[in-house]
Order: C-alpha cells, then sequence, then structure tokens
C-alpha cells in the first residue's frame, strides 16, 4: 500500500507577528512544531504500512525551515518525503493551498490512500484535506475515527457531531482523521542522523505538472484576507492578601455575577 501523508510545520506559540497589509502571519524566528492533528494522521499511515506492507510518503508546504518536520516524519519511521517551498507560493489561501498540495501529490507518485489531520492550529479551516481530494477527483471522507483498510479500499467510520456513519471508500482515496484515532509514537533519536541526512527535494510551480504561476500563492488565491489582528491581552491583576472572600464577593456583585437575594 502507497500511501502519502500532508504536514504542516505550525507555529509553537499562542502569539504571533501579522502583516496588516497582506494578512499573512510572519513565521520567520518563531518557535515551530509540527501540526499536532498531522501527528494522528502519520501514525496511522504508518500502522497501515506494517500491517500491509508498503511506503510512507509526507509532504510539507512552507517556509524553508519546514524541513525541520519531514525529518521528524522521517524519524518517526516515514520513508520519503518533499517540501512546497518557493516565493510564488506564499499567501496562499484554502484553494491555492490545496490545489499546489495535489499538484505537489501527482508530482511525487500514485499513491493509494493520502492521509490528513482534521485541520491546523494555525488556520483551524478543516477545509484543505477535502480540497485536495476535490482538486484530484478523489473519494473522500473527513472526520474519521477509525479506519480498517482491505485490499481494494478502505471502511473508514466518521463522527458525524451526534451520529457514526461507516462508509466504504475504494483505493484511491483521501480521508481526514481526527485526534486519537491512534496515540502518535515518539520520533526515534537513535535514527536522527541516518534519516536526517536524506535528501528533502524541494519544489515549485516550476516541478508540478500545472506550471502557471497565476494558479499558485496570492494571484491563485480566491479570498483576500480584509483584516488579521493578534487578540487584545490584559494582564492587569490586584493581588489580595487581607479580606479575600469579602473583597471577592463585593468584586463579584459589583460585576453582576451575584445578584442580591
Amino acid at each position: 500500500m502507497k500511501i502519502f501523508v500532508c504536514i504542516k510545520q505550525v507555529p509553537a506559540v499562542s502569539t504571533l507577528a501579522i502583516d496588516e497589509e497582506t494578512g499573512v502571519l510572519l513565521r520567520g524566528g518563531t518557535a515551530a512544531k509540527m501540526n499536532p492533528y498531522d501527528l494522528y494522521a502519520l501514525e496511522a499511515a504508518l500502522r497501515l504500512r506494517e500491517e500491509h506492507g508498503g511506503s510512507v510518503t509526507v509532504g510539507s508546504m512552507g517556509p524553508p525551515q519546514a524541513e525541520a518536520v519531514i525529518c521528524e516524519a522521517f524519524r518517526m519511521g516515514a520513508d520519503a518525503g518533499f517540501l512546497c517551498s518557493d516565493r510564488r507560493l506564499a499567501g496562499a489561501d484554502v484553494l491555492a493551498t490545496s490545489y499546489t498540495l495535489a499538484q505537489a501529490i501527482q508530482r511525487a507518485g500514485d499513491f493509494d490512500l493520502i492521509l490528513c489531520g482534521k485541520q491546523t492550529t494555525d488556520g483551524d479551516t478543516a477545509q484543505v484535506g477535502p480540497s485536495i481530494a476535490e482538486h484530484m477527483n478523489l473519494p473522500h471522507a473527513a472526520w474519521v475515527v477509525k479506519l480498517t483498510a482491505q485490499e481494494h479500499g478502505i471502511w473508514v467510520e466518521q463522527q458525524l457531531q451526534e451520529t457514526m456513519e461507516t462508509v466504504f471508500l475504494p483505493f484511491p482515496c483521501l480521508i481526514t482523521v481526527e485526534q486519537n484515532l491512534y496515540t502518535p509514537r515518539l520520533p526515534s533519536i537513535a535514527r536522527e542522523r541516518e534519516v536526517c541526512a536524506k535528501p528533502i527535494p524541494i519544489w515549485g510551480p516550476d516541478d508540478f505538472p500545472d506550471k502557471n504561476e497565476a494558479h499558485y500563492g496570492l494571484d491563485g488565491s480566491a479570498t483576500r484576507v480584509e483584516r488579521i489582528f493578534s487578540p487584545e491581552s490584559n494582564a492587569e491583576h490586584e493581588l489580595w492578601e487581607d479580606d479575600a472572600a469579602d473583597r471577592l464577593y463585593d468584586w463579584l456583585k459589583k460585576q453582576k455575577f451575584l445578584m442580591e437575594g
């Protein structure tokens, strides 16, 4: 079974600098990590390979430092990987991002199964995975909490709010997985020297089947961010050392959390 997993490097902090003109997050110099939801997708891929044989390829889109998550995936057990990193890809919305990844997956080869995390912690749209499937004309299922692969397809259980739905998808197909599908394994420190020496191809529009730059990045995006800003934080506080209970009671009444009864 040939499996592909979409992974992404996301900020490891809750606040980020933002380019107010373009609405793009300024990721340079910010601590980063693999998107937590993608860890569940990668673990699912590795377990399917252990059960059915085959290979696991990972791919990401991001700045050059996103090579770190490809290396992390290698240390977890992935066989191959690539990074889409080119200034012409910057500023992409869901449409352009999913189209770029669909082009890159086609460039990488033919896969039986494409796995994605449910969403990313920096975008939270949960739309990229299904959009990739639409670009590639593949059957797909989202919010998957259980999967069972067979020779010609895969049974999945989808958590649809209060309803659990079981469907069969023929290969090739794409699914997005929920958190806690499996417990992700830890990267192997012992394998770091061996696997992180692997070359990681860096691709841009010139490497894709569709080389039209107008379909990528800001030019290929159907939406524009009108305004983006960091939420305001209020760090003011008071320290009460004496009569704390009485003062708390008076404060709660003043804020109208307590009513006279």
